[in-house]
């Protein structure tokens, strides 16, 4: 199997620092696993690589889709999987970049996620309905009742997920769960980023006012313009808080807290996520800068083995 490293973690803990670093220490290129830095001119609320980081080492699937369209995890496994094979057979390393934890586990391990399953335009429509009218807790609450093991991997406001699993459900007859993986695709490794939670929150609360004061209500304004919350992109964290009070002053500084929250609460659950999902090697970069050397060190020792 192809090996591949994963470097993955909550926000401000040095994930993209890290990756460029393995890169170009480990002859490597670097995929985005990030389902908001594919979307162009967002890059102070995506935490997107800056021009200079990207100089330093190949980075792929950054910038790739406008504001208006879809970026689905079966896009990305499929965008993925090409990459990951012709930087395998440049003799380079595929190193994987954040990401959420539901992306890299469809790209690791396989999973059938509907594609191929049978629709139904009515159906969904029926629901995409529901979803507008009551609210998306109502139809994630069905899931949970009919298959609570696709709902737990689901967040309860991804109407798109929700409504995909509901269909698949009522068109076949059978669990959206039930679906059967391909199994493992690749060699992974699982570096896992955190620091204490104070200092984690603590970071992340002061990366927020530096995107703020970095433009990024000029970025939010410049969605608006383009469509707001009618846009796929709008659902960022960072861009969702903003958008309804961009001509509201007075309710700015709230929306700003509520990024912080946000940020903080989606932080919470990366973490549980890799921690009970992965067998991730878990490292604190942000105290113990040092220990990068381990990093690279275990790494390479990982390299060495055979599948």
């Amino acid at each position: 199997m192809i090996k591949v490293v994963a470097v993955v973690g909550p926000t401000a803990v040095g994930k993209t620092a890290l990756a460029i670093k393995l890169a170009q220490v480990l002859n490597g290129e670097i995929i985005s696993g990030d389902s908001m830095q594919v979307y162009r001119h967002l890059d102070i609320g995506t935490a997107k690589a800056t021009a200079a980081e990207q100089a330093q080492a190949p980075h792929h699937l950054i910038d790739i889709q406008d504001v208006d369209q879809q970026f689905t995890v079966a896009q990305f496994v499929a965008a993925a999987q090409p990459l990951i094979q012709a930087i395998h057979e440049r003799g380079h390393l595929p190193i994987v970049a954040g990401g959420t934890g539901f992306y890299l586990q469809a790209l690791f391990d396989g999973l059938k996620l509907g594609a191929d399953a049978p629709g139904d335009p009515q159906i969904r429509e029926h629901l995409r309905q529901i979803a507008v009218e009551q609210g998306p807790q109502i139809l994630w609450q069905q899931l949970a009742a009919q298959d609570p093991v696709a709902a737990s991997k689901i967040p309860p406001t991804n109407i798109r997920r929700t409504v995909r699993a509901l269909e698949v459900i009522q068109v076949t007859g059978q669990l959206f769960s039930h679906q059967q993986n391909a199994g493992p695709q690749y060699d992974e490794y699982y570096i896992g980023l955190n620091t204490a939670r104070p200092l984690l929150y603590e970071r992340i609360n002061q990366r927020v006012d530096n995107m703020v004061q970095a433009g990024l209500l000029d970025e939010v304004r410049w969605l608006a313009k383009r469509g707001g919350a009618t846009l796929p992109a709008a659902s960022g964290i960072g861009y969702r808080e903003l958008l309804p009070v961009l001509d509201q002053p007075e309710k700015l500084a709230a929306a700003i807290d509520q990024i912080k929250q946000d940020s903080r609460h989606y932080a919470k659950r990366q973490l549980t996520w890799f921690r009970h999902q992965t067998t991730a090697n878990w490292y604190d970069l942000v105290q113990h800068p040092e220990v990068d050397a381990q990093i690279l060190q275990d790494v390479s020792a990982w390299l060495t083995e055979k599948n």
